[in-house]
């Protein structure tokens, strides 16, 4: 990286001589006296624009062009040796990471400008921390990528906490207020579904997983998964039928959802039947999670000593039974904007149709 000189009202260059420094020194660059020149940094074979430096102001240095100047901390050091500077000069630009500021009094800092080299991440994370306590921020949101993981240990170092990680990142955070931490904490539960399905003629769809607790061997039980990411509810338990069993499927209603703590992980765990109108008959298990798939008879279904024993297992099947007869309604859903946030939501809720005594036809995806 070369140290240029630059005369304003020649235009052009009149003197190459320097060498950069990393360090930590912070010398005052108010002993710079160069006021008819400007110091520019540049980096061959980078894209990125020069971080200038002019004499003009009375307290020393000022910076133009900053703003362009990536994220880094430096400290360039100009050796001095073929003008008329003396022995040298010493001057240090701080600098940030480059983050925004959240709507609750926070900074999120972006991952894909930071730094890449150990040291100067330490250096511009302190100055950057200094600078968020001075200018009152709260929480600090640091999200570090897979390719970026040695400087997970840094941020712990320096204070910061997990808060939750996922395939290609680790998300961390650093509350600064001498007061309890208001930051969110991370996601409390995993979201299952439970597919009903029962043709006309009163079979159930049921499966035999591959993979079960030695006590679950055997069980014919109701097709079942975990939603995905940003899926709906209603959409995860037709996905999860068509995969495990390929049955096509159509959504019905929410008949009941259990709620349970420290399933996984520590986890609470949401658990949703859904009962589902079957478009197709044809069975086409999947080999990798499932041992053997079939239409039972809902008799012969619910009278397996697992579920007969199981008093909450029993309680599901008699409201699934119930809501077929009409003297049961699940929650259906419903496509709604809120004015508070202005998004495309689902809502789930009852509806029953009086003249019938039973819930009302299913067109609740339509928006609402």
């Amino acid at each position: 990286m070369d140290l240029k000189l630059f005369d304003p009202k020649m235009s052009n260059l009149i003197g190459q001589k320097g060498m950069l420094s990393f360090s930590t020194f912070n010398f005052k660059a108010a002993s710079l006296n160069l006021s008819p020149f400007f110091i520019c940094s540049s980096s061959k074979g980078a894209s990125h624009e020069a971080a200038c430096l002019s004499t003009s102001s009375p307290d020393g240095v000022s910076l133009v062009g900053k703003e362009q100047y990536g994220v880094e901390t430096y400290t360039y050091r100009y050796d001095g040796s073929s003008t008329n500077f003396g022995s040298g000069i010493l001057f240090r630009e701080k600098r940030v990471l480059d983050a925004f500021d959240d709507e609750y009094g926070g900074v999120v800092v972006n991952p894909e400008k930071l730094p890449t080299d150990t040291n100067v991440f330490v250096s511009i994370l302190r100055s950057s921390l200094s600078l968020w306590r001075t200018e009152g921020k709260k929480g600090i949101w640091l999200k570090l990528p897979v390719e970026k993981c040695d400087l997970v240990p840094i941020a712990i170092r320096e204070g910061f906490e997990y808060h939750h990680a996922e395939r290609g990142y680790v998300m961390m955070t650093y509350w600064i207020p001498d007061e309890p931490c208001m930051l969110p904490a991370n996601a409390s539960h995993q979201v299952g579904v439970g597919g009903f399905v029962m043709n006309d003629k009163n079979e159930v769809l049921v499966v035999q997983e591959k993979h079960c607790a030695p006590e679950l061997a055997g069980l014919w039980k109701l097709p079942t998964g975990f939603i995905l990411e940003s899926e709906e509810i209603f959409s995860g338990a037709v996905r999860e039928v068509k995969e495990e069993t390929g049955i096509d499927t159509e959504f019905l209603e929410v008949i009941a959802f259990r709620h349970a703590h420290n399933v996984a992980f520590e986890k609470s765990d949401l658990f949703f039947i859904c009962m589902l109108r079957p478009v197709s008959s044809e069975i086409k298990i999947d080999d990798l999670e499932v041992q053997a798939a079939k239409w039972m008879a809902l008799r012969e279904f619910v009278e397996q000593p697992l579920i007969k024993g199981d008093n909450m297992f029993k309680k599901i099947i008699d409201m699934c039974i119930a809501r077929i007869g009409k003297r049961y309604c699940g929650l259906s859903v419903h496509k709604v904007v809120s004015k508070f946030d202005n998004r495309l939501s689902s809502l789930y809720y009852n509806v029953v149709d009086d003249q019938r005594l039973g819930c009302s036809s299913h067109d609740s995806c339509t928006s609402t």
